[in-house]
């Protein structure tokens, strides 16, 4: 029995789990109205049955039938390479019958990642225009629903939708900028099949077969796994161990009214303001002991969605309310483990328009009470956290024995080793794909160097699993984001752009770099058109036989000579050209912030390049455009023996070709990287 027979899922109409008799013929929910098909030879179906029942499979004229095995799981697959866009009318037929309306046949892509590939059309730039133009049949998305599981699933959860004002807000932006073109110059169908968590890593995208053949990702996903698995156990041992020592040391909780300290209306006397973050002090708040929190929010405008809180770094078990409502706490016996940030959610019904009054009891019997990140802000506020004491605790006697350690916190589950393959890769294979778009690296770039290894991994490892041979994968650099640098320096962002673009050994594999379009103080760039569409012109190059420049300049080799570097390119797209240097960057453009920006190399043709010698002490450097080269130099550097371009996290670069693509980042050394020492858990 093939990988293939292993799915199932739901009825694509009830999306719910199977019972333990397969009565009823049964499809995955990605079989279901509005879906794309691949126009391909082999588009696999698959599903559930009584043992023994036939199954047939028609969509226009192609049919297919297949008997469900002892175990009643079913597969076939139709030939759609001929077939034209429709719309269609599936039907499949057993003892019951399936309709499936209003389906497509033409092109279906992968979207997944996290958060920038996540991030919606409704909120980057031109949103308004750009839904408001949007209707197209011929886009659609089936959204996978968030599922993070500790073994692979058959059941997946989420609908196709068709691309219309009312809808494509809630699209991947960068997804449907993708599609968008495609659509236009191939006249075709788009599907997007949009499988994106924010703030994820790659390795939570691999399957646990593929980690286990690289010995420092096994190592790594063993000991999560390990450690996940005793998490509960270890937990409530710290519990017991934490409520003895509490009342061996007369530090029990005891609580008062908290009326008394999150009321809308207590009284102000006795509460003092306090600086945060840090350790809350002041006068008669307590060394260790039950402190409060407190301050007067103004709300102009009641947020549709609510506010969701997040703290970061308590030292102490807290509780928060609102308008004198427990909303919800942290204590040693519920989560003593509990990850350093938590998150905390209200309901627009809960929030006045007006005043309204947060608070937060911090019971801290075993350390200063603290917070060590800011708290949430809920909007611009003047007034200031206010706190109080409740209870003060004395000093430890002579000999007595620390309080217990909680437990390490464990990684969301959303990090953990294969945990996203799990849940929402799994059950969408073998759905026929042309390739896959990827927007992620973000989380990996404190180990960028391991991200050589692991990210090339889980392409491989999606291709196997896939079983259509090696299909595109194209994938964004990480944009410029974060403070500009004053001096050439050490890069994490850099070293994972690296990391990207050398997973282009790779056969089938594209990069969209853009460099150009980041911000400083946001890491989701709200220009996802541009994004989107280098990833298309790659895919119509590579793909679809179109005859157009897909890549920047691409660095390709360096020569010194009489005390200058002179540097060749790949895809010089018709000659490199120097773009004019902006005066602004871009800081925010959610906020519509800019800052001035300063050239490194203010005298030069082209801004964004460092050199070195043989000390390996970096400098700016001047660098020109001669016919199809560059050359490098710099009066502090006598003889080069390397050369950096836009190697930060947020540089300043000016290198493109005709065609309008900036060149990529590189560094021509292999100088011990910043990263080196990073690793997966």
């Amino acid at each position: 029995m093939t990988r293939k027979t292993l799915h199932l899922v739901a009825t694509a109409t009830l999306l719910l789990p199977m019972a333990s008799a397969f009565a009823d013929v049964t499809l995955p929910a990605i079989f279901s109205d509005h879906m794309v098909l691949e126009k391909t030879a082999k588009v696999p179906f698959w599903g559930k049955a009584d043992p023994g029942e036939k199954v047939t499979i028609t969509l226009g004229e192609k049919t297919a039938t297949t008997t469900a095995g002892d175990d009643g799981k079913w597969t076939t697959s139709l030939d759609l390479s001929d077939s034209g866009p429709g719309p269609f009318a599936v039907k499949v037929q057993g003892k019951n019958e399936i309709p499936i309306a209003d389906v497509l046949v033409g092109e279906v892509w992968v979207a997944s990642g996290q958060s920038n590939m996540e991030w919606t059309v409704k909120n980057t730039s031109n949103a308004e225009e750009a839904i408001a133009q949007s209707a197209n049949p011929q886009i659609r998305q089936f959204l996978v629903k968030k599922s993070a599981l500790p073994a692979p699933t058959d059941f997946v959860e989420g609908a196709w939708t068709v691309a219309s004002p009312e809808t494509t807000g809630g699209f991947t932006a960068v997804g449907y900028y993708f599609a968008k073109l495609l659509n236009k110059e191939l006249k075709t169908p788009v599907g997007l099949i949009n499988t994106s968590w924010g703030g994820t890593p790659s390795e939570a995208w691999t399957s646990q077969e593929a980690l286990q053949s690289v010995p420092e990702l096994k190592d790594a996903s063993e000991r999560l796994l390990k450690d996940v698995a005793s998490f509960a156990e270890r937990n409530k041992d710290f519990a017991e161990k934490f409520s003895a020592w509490l009342k061996d040391n007369n530090r029990v909780d005891q609580k008062a009214d908290p009326a008394a300290f999150a009321g809308v209306d207590v009284s102000a006397e006795g509460w003092v303001p306090v600086t945060l973050p840090g350790v809350i002090t002041g006068k008669d708040l307590p060394k260790n002991g039950t402190v409060w929190l407190r301050r007067d929010i103004d709300v102009a405008e009641v947020p549709k969605n609510g506010f969701r809180p997040t703290f970061n770094g308590v030292d102490g078990f807290e509780a928060f309310y609102w308008n004198g409502e427990l909303i919800s706490e942290f204590t040693y016996e519920t989560a003593p483990g509990a990850g350093p940030r938590r998150e905390y959610v209200i309901p627009a019904a809960k929030i006045k328009q007006g005043k309204n009054v947060a608070a937060v009891r911090i019971y801290a019997p075993s350390v200063p009470p603290a917070v060590k990140n800011d708290l949430p802000q809920f909007g611009k506020q003047s007034a200031p956290w206010l706190a109080k004491g409740e209870t003060s605790f004395p000093d430890l006697a002579a000999g007595a024995k620390p309080a217990p350690a909680a437990p390490a916190a464990l990684p969301p589950q959303s990090h953990t080793a294969s945990y996203l393959y799990n849940g929402m890769l799994n059950p969408i294979i073998p759905y026929a794909i042309k390739g896959a778009i990827w927007y992620q690296g973000e989380t990996n770039a404190g180990r960028s160097i391991q991200y050589r290894t692991a990210f090339p991994l889980m392409i491989t490892d999606w291709r196997t699993k896939w079983e259509q041979g090696d299909f595109p994968f194209y994938f964004v650099q990480l944009a410029n984001f974060m403070g500009k640098t004053n001096t050439p320096t050490e890069s994490g962002w850099a070293e994972l752009r690296e990391a990207q673009s050398q997973t282009l050994k790779l056969a089938n594999t594209g990069q969209a770099v853009i460099i150009d379009i980041g911000e400083s103080a946001d890491i989701h760039p709200r220009n996802k058109k541009d994004v989107g569409e280098r990833l298309a012109q790659i895919a119509l190059a590579k793909d679809y036989g179109q005859d157009i420049v897909y890549s920047g300049p691409v660095y390709k080799s360096l020569k010194v000579a009489d005390g200058k570097a002179v540097l060749t390119f790949d895809h010089i797209g018709g000659g490199l050209v120097a773009n004019p240097v902006p005066a602004k960057y871009d800081v925010n453009t959610g906020k519509k912030e800019t800052a001035d920006l300063v050239r490194n190399s203010p005298n030069s043709e082209l801004e964004g390049f460092a050199i070195c010698g043989e000390d390996k002490q970096w400098v700016w450097a001047d660098a020109k455009i001669d016919g199809d080269t560059v050359v490098v130099w710099s009066d502090k550097v006598a003889k080069p023996v390397a050369v950096r371009y836009g190697w930060a996290n947020n540089p300043n670069t000016n290198l493109y070709n005709k065609a309008g693509l900036p060149a990529s980042p590189f560094r021509t050394d292999d100088f011990p990287a910043a990263t080196a020492k990073g690793t997966y858990y």
